[in-house]
Parts: C-alpha cells; sequence; structure tokens
C-alpha cells in the first residue's frame, strides 16, 4: 500500500460490517441447529458430545496456526475466499450422510416419534471387543427399539451354542476343515493325538483373532458408530476450512484501520456481527417452521439450515473481496500471544478472570449443545428455539446502552461474578421448563451473563495488557472459554446427560457456577489488584499539569506586574505632595 492512497475509513469500516454480519449470520444459520439434525439422524449425547469438542480443540489449534501462515505468505484474501467456499461445500456434503433406522423416524416433525431415552441416554458406547450380540441389543435398548421375543430366544440360543463346551470341537474342526461328528473316522488313534495339537492351535487363533477383532470391527461395524465417524470426519473438515476465517479477516481489518490511524474505531464492528447473528438463527427457525416435514424426497426440513448456510456464505465472496486489508510485517502475532500468556500469568486477578471465562465457557457448551434438545422435548418447534436465541443475542448487543451507568454503580471484578451467576441462574431455569415458548423469558438475562462478563473480561485486558498487546490477551480470554471451555464442557456434558439426562446437566452447571460465584468475590479480595502503568494517560497528565503550572506562573506574573504598578502610582503620588 502506498503512503499517498487516500483512505477512506467509513468505507472501510461499511464494508467490514458488513462482512462481519454475513459471516456471523451464515454462522448463526446453522451451528445452533447442528447438534439437534445429530441428533435427528440417531446420534446419542455422547457421540454428539463428541464431535462438538472435537469441532471446538479443531478450532483452537487451528486458527492461530492459519493466521500465522496467511501473514507470512501474504494470502489473507485467498484464505478468507477459500474458507468461504470450501465450509459450504463441507457442510452441504454432510446431507449426504444417511440416517440410521431409528434416525429416520427422529427425524419427523412429530415430537410423539421421539423416544424419551434418546434424551436420558443409555450406554451406547461399548467396548468393540466383545460377543457383537451384546453391542447391538443395548443399542437397541438405548435407541427405544423393541427386539421380537423370537430374535431375543434365537440370539440367546446362539450364544449359548456358541459357548457351549461341548461344541467347542466341532466348531474348531469346522473352522480347520476336520470331519465334522459322525463323519467316518479313518484314523482313530491320530485323531486321538491330534486332539490337545488341535486345541492348542484353536486358542492361538483365538488369541489373534481378539487382538486384531478391533480392526476387523472397523468394517464390520455397526450402522450407529458408522453413522457417527462419518459425522466425526466430515464436522472435522467443516471446522477445518471455516476456523481460519475469523482470525484472518480480523487482523487484516485491524492493521488496515491501524495504518490509517483509526485503529480506535476497529470495535465498532462487532456488533454487526452480534445482529447478523440474531437474524440468522432467527430467520432460519421462521423459515424451516414454515416448511412441511420432508421438502423433497426424504430430505427432512431441516436440511434448510444448510442450505442456508452456504447461500450466505456465497453471498459473502463478493464483499470479501473488497474487504480492506493491509500487511503490518513488522508485528509477530505469535510473540504476541506469548507475550500476553505471560501478562496473564503474571497477574492474580487476571488468573482469576482466566479460570472465571473458563467455567463459563464450559458452562454455556451445555447450553448451546443441548437447550434445543430440552426445549425439543418440551414441544418446541424451530421458530420457537430460532427466536429464543435471537433474544439473547439482541440482548447481549444492547449491554453497551447499559455499560456507563453499571460501571459507576459495580467494579469490573463484580461485574464479572454477577455475570457469572446469571449465567448458572439460566441453566438453572433451564432445567425446568414446561412449554414452548418457556426458554424466552431467561434469554433477556444474556445482557449480563454474555453481555456484562465480556465487557468485564475486556476492562480486565486493558488493564493488565501493555500498549498494542490488548488484542491478544482478549485472544487469549477468547480461547480459554470459547474454545477449551467449550470443548471440555462438549465431551464432559456428553456423557452427563447420556448417563443422567437433560434436566441433571444443567442443574449441575447451575450449581457450579453459582459455587464459584460466592467463592469468586473472596479470591479478588485477597489476590493484590496490580494495575499497569498507562503512559499515555500520564502524559495527558504531565501535559495538564504543565498547562496549569504555566498558567499560575502566568497569574503570578500578572499579579506582580499589577503589584508592582500600585506600588509605583503610590510612589508618584507621595512626589508630589
Amino acid at each position: 500500500m502506498k503512503r499517498n492512497r487516500q483512505i477512506d475509513i467509513k468505507l472501510a469500516l461499511a464494508l467490514a460490517g458488513t462482512f462481519n454480519f454475513l459471516c456471523c449470520c451464515a454462522r448463526a444459520c446453522l451451528l445452533p441447529f447442528l447438534t439437534l439434525y445429530f441428533r435427528q439422524l440417531g446420534l446419542s449425547p455422547a457421540m454428539t458430545g463428541i464431535v462438538m469438542g472435537t469441532k471446538h480443540l479443531i478450532t483452537l489449534v487451528w486458527t492461530p496456526v492459519a493466521s500465522l501462515l496467511s501473514k507470512h505468505y501474504n494470502k489473507r484474501r485467498a484464505v478468507i475466499t477459500g474458507s468461504l467456499v470450501c465450509s459450504a461445500a463441507v457442510a452441504l456434503v454432510l446431507l449426504l450422510i444417511p440416517p440410521t433406522d431409528v434416525g429416520a423416524r427422529i427425524g419427523n416433525c412429530n415430537k410423539s416419534e421421539l423416544s424419551p431415552t434418546q434424551s436420558s441416554g443409555g450406554n451406547l458406547i461399548e467396548s468393540s471387543v466383545g460377543p457383537t450380540t451384546t453391542v447391538h441389543q443395548k443399542t437397541n435398548e438405548t435407541l427405544g427399539v423393541t427386539t421380537p421375543p423370537d430374535t431375543k430366544s434365537a440370539l440367546s440360543r446362539t450364544s449359548v451354542h456358541r459357548l457351549s463346551p461341548d461344541n467347542i470341537t466341532t466348531s474348531v474342526n469346522d473352522s480347520l476343515g476336520e470331519p465334522s461328528i459322525g463323519a467316518p473316522i479313518v484314523n482313530q488313534t491320530t485323531n486321538s493325538v491330534a486332539a490337545p495339537v488341535r486345541n492348542k492351535r484353536s486358542t492361538e487363533e483365538a488369541t489373534e483373532k481378539t487382538h486384531f477383532d478391533f480392526l476387523g470391527s472397523l468394517k464390520t461395524m455397526d450402522p450407529l458408530h458408522q453413522l457417527f465417524f462419518l459425522i466425526l470426519i466430515t464436522v472435522s473438515l467443516f471446522e477445518s476450512a471455516s476456523a481460519p476465517l475469523e482470525w484472518t479477516a480480523d487482523d487484516g481489518l485491524y492493521e488496515y484501520l491501524d495504518y490509517a490511524d483509526a485503529s480506535d474505531r476497529y470495535s465498532s464492528t462487532g456488533v454487526w456481527g452480534l445482529l447478523g447473528a440474531a437474524f440468522g438463527v432467527g430467520g432460519a427457525g421462521l423459515l424451516v417452521s414454515q416448511l412441511s416435514c420432508f421438502i423433497a424426497d426424504q430430505t427432512p426440513r431441516s436440511a434448510v439450515h444448510f442450505f442456508c448456510y452456504a447461500a450466505v456464505a456465497v453471498l459473502a465472496l463478493p464483499v470479501a473481496s473488497y474487504l480492506p486489508l493491509y500487511l503490518n510485517k513488522k508485528r509477530d502475532r505469535a510473540n504476541g500471544l506469548l507475550k500476553a500468556m505471560q501478562l496473564v500469568r503474571n497477574s492474580p486477578r487476571a488468573l482469576l478472570c482466566a479460570a472465571t471465562t473458563l467455567l463459563v465457557g464450559v458452562a454455556t457448551s451445555a447450553v448451546d449443545n443441548f437447550l434445543l434438545w430440552q426445549m425439543q422435548d418440551r414441544g418446541s418447534t424451530e421458530l420457537h428455539m430460532g427466536m429464543s436465541l435471537a433474544l439473547a443475542l439482541l440482548s447481549q448487543a444492547a449491554y453497551p446502552l447499559l455499560a456507563g451507568r453499571v460501571s459507576k454503580l459495580l467494579s469490573p471484578g463484580r461485574v464479572l461474578a454477577i455475570g457469572a451467576a446469571s449465567l448458572g441462574l439460566q441453566c438453572f431455569y433451564y432445567s425446568f421448563l414446561w412449554g414452548a415458548w418457556a426458554a424466552l423469558p431467561a434469554q433477556v438475562l444474556s445482557c449480563f451473563s454474555s453481555g456484562a462478563l465480556w465487557w468485564a473480561v475486556k476492562v480486565q485486558c486493558d488493564d493488565v495488557a501493555t500498549p498494542g498487546a490488548e488484542r491478544s490477551v482478549r485472544r487469549i480470554y477468547t480461547a480459554l472459554s470459547v474454545h477449551l471451555g467449550s470443548a471440555l464442557g462438549s465431551f464432559v456434558g456428553g456423557l452427563v446427560v447420556q448417563r443422567f439426562g437433560l434436566v441433571w446437566l444443567f442443574i449441575g452447571v447451575a450449581v457450579g457456577l453459582m459455587l464459584w460465584c460466592v467463592c469468586l468475590p473472596v479470591l479478588q479480595w485477597k489476590a493484590p489488584r496490580q494495575r499497569r502503568i498507562n503512559y499515555s494517560r500520564l502524559l495527558a497528565a504531565d501535559a495538564s499539569e504543565a498547562s496549569d503550572s504555566e498558567s499560575e506562573q502566568e497569574r503570578d506574573w500578572l499579579d506582580k506586574a499589577m503589584e508592582d504598578d500600585r506600588g509605583n502610582n503610590n510612589h508618584a503620588r507621595r512626589a508630589n505632595h
């Protein structure tokens, strides 16, 4: 970029806001409803938690790496364009995965066809080593499939026959090509002598079969586990394609505004992301709710979420081609992140804030992954779900209007505790939903559970960070909460739902947050407060003090001159007399 090139700041902010709006709108059309689609396909809560946790871990690792590579090779615009195109393509590929037989019935819009054990759980993930009959039988019981009595008796007879000691020799002879019982015996002595040898050989083959049983199960696994691995691979590809988008565009825009000495206006584009997400989740929910259960030949209406994501992502491509980007080769993002980690580690209050964001991330993943399951069990449709999530995002976007008044009444540490407590109240409320619209009132608390909490985190970042390191410190907190905390929460949350049910998941999360909010003020009170020296404020204070001293000197000089003038006048009067 040449120095004599004129930069239009308003146009750059308009393009950045539009791009942020479209990207957040596209993700909101799909991601909030993704776990609900997995449930329709037939995945268990534990499997859903594993898929979502893997998704967050990929984002945690791949996002900074992709951002550094795109800057090193100066390919930011190519990475942004490729991320939009590839993620849209992989999202559509996910629709090609066929559901299980049970998932085909669950995919129907009628709630009465849903199995109650699908939300309360069961033990779906079994060891791959063991009788195949037991695995299928437990899988069917968990999914609510009733096995006919004749089939159960046949399976039990087969198992007993297979494990009967009297039939071991017969089965071994069949596998080795020996004559069965009742066939003419050529040499009884030879067969009687060779019997121990055949039994030893049979034992060795059984041991080798046990060792390679896992590899064989990959080819002969049941349809449910085949579905799980296909979804896991596809979601991993989707997140690998979409993860580099946010940081790459964000770095390019910030360096562009910093080059134009307008980096203070960078934060104004964040509100457009929240508005875009609210529009996307609400619009997608409204659109899907107006459709019939199947929009085409055995294609459920939930597939519209994937089509909406692809359409909005393609719509963002022209904006991406004109997005203002700038490469500042003097900035080293890797060293910035390492320095930010050191700043957080050296401050006790910053560590408490980091622990709070990590715990909030664990709780938020439970809400994001399984709230729609709970609402669906209470009779909610996509319309109720979309409107509830849109209200939460709008409440979060409205907090900056209250930040000035709240900051005068409460310190950032107390605001942080109140935000975590508000999230705990929301989770406790979600455990007692009673109707389709019951979740709507609790979404207003997102103004504090999300908006106030992240405002307090931003203030903490400003207190800890040195000049120029504020964004890196903020990304450390974002990685702890949105990615690492959400990954841990997804893994644990899926197992809790599988074992105890949805209600106990939300109650457990609420109790954990409340206990932490009781301990947090005490720990903050004991932790020493370390504020960094704000050099800009110091220089401003020095300038004001200098101006005050100059004005005082001017007043002193004027008073002295007036006194001298009065003295001269009095002396002249005395001389005249």
